[in-house]
């Protein structure tokens, strides 16, 4: 009776033991399913999160590596503005951030992209200006400030027992350049401006920075400093042998409105030993292609030409060993003028501009062309007085 009662249970308890093994079996092959299942998703998040890290990389690229990518659409949103006035491209390139431009239509214009201006820049490069030679500086202000030691500290010897004596201190002067609206106002056809074939970014440019050239070249050497900047010859020039700061030193050719009839040479020579040994290292002759057409026959004792021309290509000439820069806005050989210059102009001229160049198109203030008001900021002053000397045509 026993062996009847527990057969029942036994067949029970392992039908149990099957069904819980099955259902064991069944998780973990779910479990198994589920695991690859979240391995997967996370391989495909990662491998998006990857495609995002490489795109976020590249919108942080700097400007330059970017150009290729936004140099097309840039382009072509920048000639529209040009060529009909349609601005919604420039505004779209903005607000995506791709754009090179910023937008000031608060003011009515646009700041040119860099392609553009920096063909400008090439072409004021090129001009024949004291730019070629003289400290050139970007500011965001609307002046720049130069400090100059134009002293030497004070020394003197001292024994091992005897009392140090107090030596002089330097003087720092304060030169401030203020910053002028300087514009220019080139203009064309609607006509020529629909041809497509018609590079109207190249043309801007070279007509802008053939406007730009020649108004600040001028003010460079003569300006008054009354709204444009302040020429070097606008200071008061004082011989040399009583030179003090504040005023340009000279040396005078020892005949009025001449060269001297017995040695014309000698004048060159006093010019260039009137200048400090320290700034005739990178020293430059300035002067007009009028006044180089009378250097350039003058001859040493020996007989030798003092002018050279450069021996490469777009290698200045040079006098004595200086090179030369002709600078058209040079007064010509007069009696008391000031014809040549001689100087470090790195150290003796200073350029402060603001890097942005801004353009208006005013397609109705003379119908049937388009105008393009381009202004920029810029200002220039003397910033080192002894770094400069001048050659007067003067008997004294």
């Amino acid at each position: 009776m026993h062996h009847k009662d527990t057969a029942p249970w036994a067949a029970a308890a392992a039908g149990e033991a099957l069904d819980v093994k099955s259902a064991v079996s069944g998780f973990l092959s779910d479990f198994k399913a589920f695991r690859d299942d979240i391995k997967m998703q996370l391989k495909e998040q990662d491998q998006r999160l990857t495609m995002l890290d490489r795109k976020t990389h590249a919108a942080k690229r700097p400007p330059l590596s970017a150009q290729a990518e936004i140099e097309v659409p840039h382009k072509k949103a920048f000639a529209a503005y040009l060529r009909s006035g349609d601005d919604d491209g420039l505004r779209h390139l903005e607000i995506e951030g791709k754009a090179m431009n910023t937008s000031v239509s608060a003011e009515g214009g646009y700041l040119v992209d860099p392609q553009t201006a920096l063909g400008i820049a090439g072409v004021l490069r090129d001009a024949g200006s004291l730019r070629a030679v003289a400290n050139v500086v970007q500011v965001e202000a609307s002046a720049y400030d130069v400090l100059v030691d134009h002293t030497d500290i004070g020394s003197g010897w001292a024994s091992e027992t005897g009392a140090t004596g107090e030596t002089a201190t330097p003087q720092i002067e304060r030169i401030s350049i203020p910053l002028h609206e300087l514009s220019a106002l080139p203009k064309a056809s609607q006509r020529l401006l629909d041809d497509s074939a018609f590079d109207v970014e190249g043309w801007l440019a070279e007509r802008i920075g053939d406007k730009f050239a020649r108004a600040e070249g001028g003010a460079f050497v003569n300006g008054d400093g009354v709204d444009k900047p302040t020429g070097f010859l606008s200071y008061t020039a004082v011989d040399n042998g009583s030179w003090t700061w504040g005023a340009l030193g000279y040396v005078a050719t020892g005949a009025a409105g001449d060269f001297s009839a017995t040695e014309p040479a000698d004048a060159i020579v006093d010019l260039v030993y009137s200048l400090g040994a320290r700034y005739r290292a990178r020293a430059n002759f300035v002067m007009n292609s009028k006044t180089a057409g009378a250097v350039r026959k003058m001859k040493d004792a020996d007989g030798r030409f003092l002018w050279s021309d450069g021996l490469a290509a777009g290698e200045p000439a040079r006098l004595m060993g200086y090179p030369v820069l002709i600078v058209e806005d040079m007064p010509d050989i007069a009696a008391g003028a000031t014809a040549i210059a001689f100087g470090d102009f790195g150290a003796g001229y200073t350029i402060a501009e603001r890097p942005d160049l801004r353009i208006l198109r005013d397609p109705f203030s003379a119908k049937p062309h388009v105008l393009f008001y381009a202004t920029k900021r810029i200002g220039g002053d003397v910033s080192d007085f002894a770094a400069i000397k001048l050659l007067k045509f003067a008997t004294a």
